[in-house]
C-alpha cells in the first residue's frame, strides 16, 4: 500500500500542470528569498501565507514547502562571492567557500554547494519517507540531556577548526561561548550583561555574528587595497563552466562525506529546536576532525563547502517528521509552515500518518523535486554570476555593504544591532590582522544557548542521572572520542594540544 500511495502522489504532482506550475513559481521565490542576505525561509513563508488562502490545501503545501526547501541552496551563493550569509545556517559556508573564492576559485566552490545542496535535499526526502514509520521512537528519547550532550559535542569540534594553533582556538571559542550568555536568564528571565538594550534580550544574532566576523574584516581588506582586485584571483574572477563542473566532480570524490553529512543533517533536522545552524556547524566540524589534512580548513578547502550545504538542505526532511506527525516544529521555519499548515485546513499530528498518507507523499516528492529543479536552474544560472568581475571594486565594496547592513537589520529587527555589527567588525578585524581563526567563535554563539538551557532542563528533571540514560552514554563516548582523536592527531603533528 505504502508504494502504491507513493506512486500515486508522484503521478499526482508530474501530471497536474497546476501542481507543477506552483512548484517552479514556488522554487523560483525561494531562491530569490535566499540569495538576498537576512530574508531567508522565514520571511519568505510569511511572505506567502496569505497568496495561499483559499487554495487546495494540497497545493498550498506544496508551493509552501517548494519554496522553503530551497532558500539554503541558494543562499550559499552570497556566502561564497561576498562572505556575507545569505541566511543564518549558510554561515558555515563562508568559512572556506568565500577563500576559495579569494583563490580563483569561485566557479569551483559554486559547483560544488549546488550539488552537495542538491544531493542532501534527496537524501532528506528519503529520510523523511524512511522514517515515517518509527520516527516516533527516536523523537521522543531525545530529551533534554541529550540535547546539552550533542551542543557539548559541537563544541568539541573547536579544536579541529583551529588549524595549528589550538589554543588561540579555544581562546576564540571560549570567548564566542562567553558572549552567547548576553540574553535573558533561562531560569529568571532576568536581562544578563545586555546593559539595559532590548534588542540583546534573544542573544546576539549568529547572522550579525557571521557578517561581523567575517564580511567586515574582508570589505576592510578590499577597500585598503589599492590595485585592481578584478586581475588577482579574487573572488570576482570570472569563471566558466568547466570550473563549476570540477567542483560538481568534487563532491562525487567526497561522495561519502556527503553521504554522511547529509545523514547526520536529516537526524539533527528530526530533533525539534536544533535548527540548521547547528545541523551546518556540526558538519562542518566533521568534515575538519575526520580530513587528513585539517590544516586546510579555513583556507579554501572544498570539503568544508561540501559537508554543510549537504547538511543544510537534507535537514529539511528530518525535521518534517516532528512537524507532520506530533505538530511539533523541528525549526523556525518548521513552526511558521506548521501554522500554515493548520491554516489550509490539515492538522499535522499522529492520525496524519493512517489518514494523511498520500499528503504526506506529496510533501515527500514536493521536497525531492524542489531540490532539483533548484539545482538545476541555479547551474544554467551559475556562468552569469561572473559578470560581476566586470565591475570595479569601488562599486561593490558599497553594494556589499548596503547587502551586510540589511542582513544584520532583517535578521534581528532592531536598528540597533548596527552598533553590535560595529563592535564586532572590529574584533573580526583583529582576528584577521593577527591570524586567529574565527570559526570557533561561531561555534560557540551558536551552540552556547542550546548547551545551556537543555543543562538546566536536564538538571531540573533527571539531576546528574541524565548522563546515565542510554543515548546519553553513547554521546559520552562520542565526546571522549572526539576530545582523544583532537589530542592524538595534534600530537602526532607535532602540534601541543
Amino acid at each position: 500500500m505504502p508504494i502504491n500511495t507513493s506512486i500515486e502522489s508522484l503521478l499526482a504532482v508530474l501530471t497536474s500542470p497546476h501542481m507543477l506550475l506552483l512548484l517552479l513559481i514556488g522554487v523560483c521565490i525561494g531562491l530569490v528569498f535566499g540569495i538576498l542576505p537576512g530574508l531567508g525561509g522565514k520571511l519568505g513563508l510569511i511572505f506567502l501565507i496569505p497568496f495561499t488562502i483559499g487554495m487546495d490545501p494540497l497545493a498550498g503545501a506544496l508551493f509552501l514547502l517548494a519554496m522553503h526547501s530551497v532558500v539554503h541552496t541558494s543562499g550559499a551563493i552570497p556566502s561564497i562571492l561576498f562572505g556575507i550569509p545569505g541566511t543564518g545556517p549558510d554561515a558555515a559556508t563562508i568559512v572556506d567557500g568565500y577563500p576559495m573564492a579569494r583563490n580563483g576559485e569561485a566557479g569551483r566552490a559554486l559547483g560544488a554547494t549546488l550539488l552537495a545542496s542538491g544531493i542532501g535535499g534527496l537524501v532528506g526526502a528519503v529520510f523523511l519517507s524512511l522514517f515515517l514509520p518509527f520516527g516516533s521512537a527516536l523523537v521522543l528519547a531525545i530529551g533534554s540531556g541529550e540535547y546539552f550532550l550533542l551542543a557539548v559535542l559541537g563544541i568539541t569540534f573547536i579544536a579541529s577548526l583551529s588549524g595549528r594553533d589550538i589554543v588561540r582556538g579555544l581562546i576564540v571559542g571560549l570567548f564566542g561561548l562567553m558572549l552567547s550568555f548576553v540574553r535573558l536568564d533561562p531560569l529568571t528571565a532576568e536581562p544578563r550583561y545586555t546593559y539595559g538594550q532590548a534588542f540583546l534580550w534573544d542573544g546576539i544574532d549568529p547572522v550579525t555574528a557571521v557578517i561581523g566576523i567575517f564580511a567586515i574584516p574582508e570589505l576592510i581588506a578590499m577597500a585598503s587595497q589599492r590595485e585592481d582586485r578584478n586581475t588577482h584571483g579574487t573572488p570576482f574572477a570570472r569563471y566558466h563552466f568547466r570550473e563549476i563542473w570540477e567542483g560538481c566532480l568534487d563532491v562525487l570524490r567526497y561522495r561519502w562525506l556527503t553521504l554522511r553529512t547529509s545523514i547526520i543533517g536529516a537526524v539533527i533536522g528530526l530533533i525539534p529546536g536544533l535548527g540548521g545552524d547547528v545541523a551546518t556547524w556540526f558538519c562542518y566540524g566533521h568534515a575538519a576532525q575526520t580530513s587528513k589534512t585539517p590544516e586546510r580548513f579555513g583556507h579554501g578547502a572544498v570539503e568544508g563547502v561540501i559537508a554543510p550545504e549537504a547538511a543544510n538542505n537534507s535537514k529539511e526532511g528530518g525535521a518534517l517528521v516532528p512537524t507532520l506527525y506530533f505538530g511539533i516544529p523541528g525549526s523556525g521555519g518548521m513552526a511558521i509552515l506548521l501554522g500554515a499548515l493548520v491554516t489550509l485546513g490539515i492538522q499535522p499530528g499522529p492520525q496524519l500518518a493512517v489518514q494523511g498518507s498520500g499528503l504526506v507523499w506529496v510533501l515527500v516528492w514536493t521536497l525531492a523535486i524542489a531540490n532539483i529543479l533548484a539545482v538545476v536552474l541555479l547551474l544554467l544560472c551559475a556562468p552569469w554570476f561572473s559578470l560581476l568581475a566586470g565591475l570595479r571594486v569601488g562599486l561593490l565594496v558599497p553594494l556589499i555593504i548596503v547587502l551586510s547592513l540589511l542582513g544584520a537589520v532583517i535578521s534581528a529587527g532592531a536598528w540597533q544591532n548596527l552598533l553590535l555589527l560595529a563592535l564586532l567588525g572590529v574584533i573580526g578585524y583583529l582576528f584577521k590582522r593577527y591570524d586567529w581563526p574565527r570559526p570557533p567563535f561561531i561555534v560557540g554563539i551558536v551552540l552556547g544557548p542550546i548547551a545551556e538551557i537543555s543543562h538546566h532542563k536536564a538538571m531540573a528533571i533527571w539531576g546528574p542521572a541524565f548522563l546515565l540514560r542510554p543515548l546519553a552514554i553513547c554521546l559520552l563516548i562520542l565526546i571522549a572520542a572526539a576530545i582523544i582523536s583532537n589530542i592524538f592527531r595534534f600530537w602526532r603533528k607535532g602540534v601541543a594540544p
